[in-house]
Protein backbone atom coordinates (compact mmCIF):
# COMPACT_ATOMS: atom_id res chain seq x y z
CA UNK A 1 0.00 0.00 0.00
CA UNK A 2 1.78 3.09 -1.22
CA UNK A 3 2.12 6.20 1.13
CA UNK A 4 2.91 9.38 -0.52
CA UNK A 5 4.10 12.22 2.14
CA UNK A 6 4.58 15.77 1.75
CA UNK A 7 5.31 18.59 4.08
CA UNK A 8 6.39 22.04 3.94
CA UNK A 9 7.38 25.21 6.05
CA UNK A 10 5.07 27.90 4.29
CA UNK A 11 5.54 31.61 4.99
CA UNK A 12 2.27 33.10 6.61
CA UNK A 13 -0.04 32.48 9.89
CA UNK A 14 -0.83 29.03 10.31
CA UNK A 15 -4.35 30.86 10.67
CA UNK A 16 -4.14 32.18 7.04
CA UNK A 17 -3.58 29.24 5.85
CA UNK A 18 -6.11 27.14 7.60
CA UNK A 19 -8.99 29.60 6.33
CA UNK A 20 -7.77 28.64 2.97
CA UNK A 21 -7.19 24.82 2.98
CA UNK A 22 -10.15 23.98 5.68
CA UNK A 23 -12.53 24.65 3.01
CA UNK A 24 -12.93 21.52 1.16
CA UNK A 25 -14.62 22.90 -1.52
CA UNK A 26 -12.11 25.66 -2.23
CA UNK A 27 -9.16 24.08 -4.10
CA UNK A 28 -10.67 25.39 -7.58
CA UNK A 29 -9.29 28.81 -6.53
CA UNK A 30 -5.90 27.83 -5.88
CA UNK A 31 -5.13 23.66 -7.20
CA UNK A 32 -3.83 24.12 -11.11
CA UNK A 33 -5.09 20.72 -12.37
CA UNK A 34 -8.69 21.71 -10.96
CA UNK A 35 -11.44 23.50 -13.23
CA UNK A 36 -14.62 23.07 -10.83
CA UNK A 37 -15.47 21.51 -7.97
CA UNK A 38 -19.09 21.81 -6.32
CA UNK A 39 -20.52 20.34 -3.04
CA UNK A 40 -23.17 18.04 -3.79
CA UNK A 41 -26.47 18.49 -2.05
CA UNK A 42 -26.20 22.03 -1.56
CA UNK A 43 -24.47 21.06 2.04
CA UNK A 44 -21.90 23.46 3.55
CA UNK A 45 -18.15 22.65 2.41
CA UNK A 46 -17.46 21.89 6.27
CA UNK A 47 -19.84 19.78 6.78
CA UNK A 48 -18.85 16.11 7.56
CA UNK A 49 -19.62 13.72 4.96
CA UNK A 50 -19.53 16.27 2.02
CA UNK A 51 -18.85 15.44 -0.82
CA UNK A 52 -17.04 17.34 -3.94
CA UNK A 53 -17.49 16.79 -7.18
CA UNK A 54 -14.90 18.24 -9.19
CA UNK A 55 -13.61 18.25 -12.72
CA UNK A 56 -9.72 17.88 -13.65
CA UNK A 57 -8.51 20.42 -16.00
CA UNK A 58 -8.13 17.85 -18.56
CA UNK A 59 -11.71 16.64 -18.18
CA UNK A 60 -11.76 13.94 -16.07
CA UNK A 61 -14.48 14.11 -12.75
CA UNK A 62 -13.91 13.13 -9.51
CA UNK A 63 -15.75 12.82 -6.01
CA UNK A 64 -14.01 12.96 -3.25
CA UNK A 65 -15.93 12.79 0.68
CA UNK A 66 -14.92 14.59 3.68
CA UNK A 67 -14.40 12.28 6.52
CA UNK A 68 -13.24 14.25 9.37
CA UNK A 69 -12.68 18.12 10.01
CA UNK A 70 -11.10 19.99 13.20
CA UNK A 71 -10.29 23.97 13.64
CA UNK A 72 -8.86 23.02 16.52
CA UNK A 73 -6.37 20.65 15.60
CA UNK A 74 -6.62 22.10 12.22
CA UNK A 75 -6.93 18.82 10.21
CA UNK A 76 -9.04 17.66 7.71
CA UNK A 77 -9.22 13.73 5.99
CA UNK A 78 -11.45 12.50 2.69
CA UNK A 79 -11.31 9.68 0.64
CA UNK A 80 -11.58 8.86 -2.63
CA UNK A 81 -15.24 8.01 -3.65
CA UNK A 82 -14.84 7.87 -7.73
CA UNK A 83 -12.18 8.66 -9.79
CA UNK A 84 -10.30 7.57 -13.34
CA UNK A 85 -7.28 6.87 -11.98
CA UNK A 86 -6.86 3.24 -10.27
CA UNK A 87 -6.54 4.32 -6.68
CA UNK A 88 -8.60 2.27 -4.49
CA UNK A 89 -8.87 2.60 -0.78
CA UNK A 90 -7.75 6.31 -1.26
CA UNK A 91 -7.43 8.26 2.21
CA UNK A 92 -5.88 11.18 2.82
CA UNK A 93 -4.74 13.49 5.82
CA UNK A 94 -4.16 17.39 5.83
CA UNK A 95 -2.85 18.88 9.11
CA UNK A 96 -1.17 21.92 9.58
CA UNK A 97 1.01 23.15 12.95
CA UNK A 98 2.64 26.63 13.68
CA UNK A 99 5.73 27.89 13.39
CA UNK A 100 6.20 30.11 16.15
CA UNK A 101 10.02 30.85 13.96
CA UNK A 102 8.99 33.78 12.20
CA UNK A 103 5.04 33.14 12.30
CA UNK A 104 4.98 30.45 9.64
CA UNK A 105 3.01 27.43 8.77
CA UNK A 106 4.07 23.40 8.71
CA UNK A 107 1.91 21.96 6.13
CA UNK A 108 1.92 17.85 6.35
CA UNK A 109 -0.33 16.10 3.48
CA UNK A 110 -0.66 12.72 3.64
CA UNK A 111 -2.05 9.88 1.69
CA UNK A 112 -2.37 6.03 1.55
CA UNK A 113 -4.41 3.96 -1.03
CA UNK A 114 -3.99 0.62 -2.87
CA UNK A 115 -3.25 0.32 -6.79
CA UNK A 116 -2.94 -2.38 -9.27
CA UNK A 117 0.14 -4.66 -8.93
CA UNK A 118 3.22 -3.19 -10.37
CA UNK A 119 1.76 0.37 -10.97
CA UNK A 120 2.52 1.81 -7.16
CA UNK A 121 5.28 3.34 -8.04
CA UNK A 122 3.69 5.59 -11.12
CA UNK A 123 0.81 6.09 -8.61
CA UNK A 124 2.36 7.50 -5.83
CA UNK A 125 4.32 9.73 -8.18
CA UNK A 126 1.32 11.36 -9.71
CA UNK A 127 -0.52 11.94 -6.38
CA UNK A 128 2.83 13.30 -4.69
CA UNK A 129 3.98 15.75 -7.56
CA UNK A 130 0.95 16.39 -9.49
CA UNK A 131 -1.43 16.75 -6.60
CA UNK A 132 0.26 17.23 -3.82
CA UNK A 133 3.32 19.42 -4.75
CA UNK A 134 1.84 21.35 -7.62
CA UNK A 135 -1.17 22.05 -4.83
CA UNK A 136 1.44 22.94 -2.08
CA UNK A 137 3.64 25.18 -5.01
CA UNK A 138 0.11 27.05 -5.89
CA UNK A 139 -1.03 27.88 -2.16
CA UNK A 140 2.89 29.41 -1.88
CA UNK A 141 1.30 32.01 -4.68
CA UNK A 142 -1.76 32.99 -3.13
CA UNK A 143 -2.07 36.48 -2.78
CA UNK A 144 -3.68 36.31 0.93
CA UNK A 145 -1.34 34.41 2.27
CA UNK A 146 1.58 37.25 1.41
CA UNK A 147 2.90 39.37 4.66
Amino acid sequence: MPRVVRSTIIDAPVERLWAVLRDFNGHESWHPIVAKSTIERGYPSDKIGCIRRFTMQDGAELREQLLALSDLEMTFSYCLLETPIPLFNYVAHVRLLPVTDGNRSFWHWEGRFTTPAGRETELADLVGNEVYSNGIAAVRQLPELAS
